[in-house]
């Protein structure tokens, strides 16, 4: 696409330099990806300021440099290279902007869903995407374990990726037959204008609790990112809320769309009812428009009724058959890493992604529903570091009073010592029933290994990662494969 055409995409204060007959064909943030007729774009980061890295830019071969900043760059230099200085307000918005307008604008050509929320985001892509290609859609997928065109499975690096990565995904899934995709939107992506501009058919909020507080610094803050998911979407499109969480009617107090809420509350659209789930899945009753569909999936837990009821409501909003949505949650496959249960003997141990509290504490009383006081419920977990501290004590009081045994380990310490990362979950806990084993292999042996035959073993932390990060190095490491091991002997 000529630059000239494509300018007509964003909101440029200013442009200067040579603009006629130039071909765009890509757009890069990072200046050492920056290739012949590339556009970069310079973004503020948080550790650096791509404005630095303007000149590698224009020598790798980029056509065109779009910055905040006047003054990064002389006027001189874009003359003598012959390209275009772009002036923006906001760089990130441009970027976004630019992907939309190179790519053809491929989300208005998908029918997309977003999910966002604290917990169950992962699960609920999943089963979506199971309904949706059970029923024929090929389907694609952007989330935290991994991206998906179809079947075929691509490596994922973050929740959500930036947006020239993310709006060139959604093209591969349109030049790959795919007809619907489903994403996960972090609170991140939406603060930093990676889903800027996205024409989302239909986004679903799962719950909001305390999170990444090192990022947002507030609660509110937090709650006011993942809002801008509802308040950016049209009026042509569903906005799917959990009616069970105290701020779903405040998520979509300014949203366009048509609201539709699910949860165990009386007046729910999809009314969720008789709840029970044992280790081989959850049974449960979805009540709509007076008609009620008995739903069995073999994943576990309250949450995950919840999980599926969101998927069933988006499923029904996007003209999906009500019994072929049943046998799509019915066959949606265990999410790697979500209470995934392991063990073929007495003894049980569930890895799961708890790094939360409030996921946490969900998690664990979903053990205790399911052993009901008959079998030893052992936890161990640690918790991140360089991330929200504020959560750490309230994780180590909910292990330890929803548990009979915790030993308490490293997780991704990253940058900080693993030590003073466990004398934090150790302040909230006042019941002595905790063992420190700051190695995590050892850990999880001595859970497995000096607990009662038929104990119930939770992993908590690190579900899917098959790593961990220790010094800024990642180390290959996987729950599943430690319990594994030392399940079998």
């Amino acid at each position: 696409m000529e630059l000239a055409q494509l300018l007509n995409s964003v909101h440029a204060i200013q442009v200067t330099g040579e603009v006629q007959r130039r071909d765009v064909s890509s757009i890069q943030y990072d200046s050492r990806k920056v290739q012949k007729n590339c556009v970069f774009v310079a973004i503020k980061g948080y550790k650096t300021d791509g404005h630095k890295f303007i000149p590698d830019a224009i020598n790798n071969g980029a056509v065109a440099v779009v910055v905040e900043e006047e003054n990064s760059i002389p006027d001189e230099l874009i003359r003598h290279a012959q390209i275009a200085k772009i002036m923006v307000k906001d760089s990130r918005i441009a970027l976004a902007e630019f992907s939309k307008g190179l790519y053809n604008d491929p989300s208005r050509r998908l029918k997309l869903i977003g999910v966002t929320g604290t917990n169950g985001k992962t699960t609920t892509t999943y089963i979506v995407k199971n309904i949706l290609q059970q029923t024929g859609h090929k389907t694609g997928l952007v989330g935290t374990i991994a991206n998906y065109i179809g079947e075929k499975k691509i490596d994922s690096k973050l929740t959500t990726p930036e947006s020239n990565d993310l709006n060139l995904f959604l093209l591969e899934m349109l030049t790959e037959k795919c007809s619907h995709a489903v994403m996960e939107v972090s609170s991140h992506s939406l603060v930093l204008n990676r889903v800027y501009g996205l024409d989302f058919s239909a986004a679903i909020f799962t719950n909001i609790t305390s999170d990444h507080l090192d990022f947002h610094k507030t609660f509110e803050e937090y709650f006011n990112a993942k809002k801008i998911l509802f308040d950016d979407l049209s009026s042509n499109s569903f906005a799917i809320i959990n009616s069970d969480d105290i701020s779903s009617t405040n998520i979509v107090k300014d949203c366009k769309a048509k609201v539709i809420n699910y949860g165990i509350s009386e007046g729910s659209d999809y009314q969720i009812k008789n709840i029970s789930y044992d280790l081989s899945g959850t049974n449960f009753t979805i009540t709509h428009q007076g008609f009620d569909y008995e739903i069995h999936t073999s994943l576990i837990g309250t949450f995950n009724a919840y999980n599926a009821t969101a998927a069933f409501a988006a499923a029904q909003c996007l003209g999906i058959d009500k019994n072929e949505i049943l046998k799509g949650i019915k066959s949606a496959p265990q999410v790697p890493g979500r209470f995934e249960v392991l063990g073929k003997g007495n003894k049980k141990v569930i890895v799961d992604y708890s790094h939360t509290a409030d996921s946490l504490e969900k998690a664990l009383q979903a053990v205790r529903e399911i052993v009901k006081n008959r079998y030893q419920v052992v936890t161990v977990f640690g918790c991140g570091g360089d991330r929200d501290k504020t959560k750490r004590p309230a994780m180590g009081k909910i292990a330890s009073e929803l548990s009979d045994k915790v030993f308490i380990t490293s997780d991704n310490p990253r940058t900080e010592n693993s030590f003073a990362i466990i004398e934090d979950i150790k302040k909230g806990i006042s019941i002595k029933n905790f063992t420190v084993i700051e190695n995590r292999e050892e850990a999880i042996k001595q859970a497995i290994t000096n607990t009662d035959e038929n104990a119930v073993i939770f992993v908590a932390g690190k579900g899917h990662e098959n790593y961990q990060e220790i010094n800024g190095v990642r180390n290959h490491f996987s729950d599943q494969e430690i319990a594994g091991k030392y399940l079998a002997e």
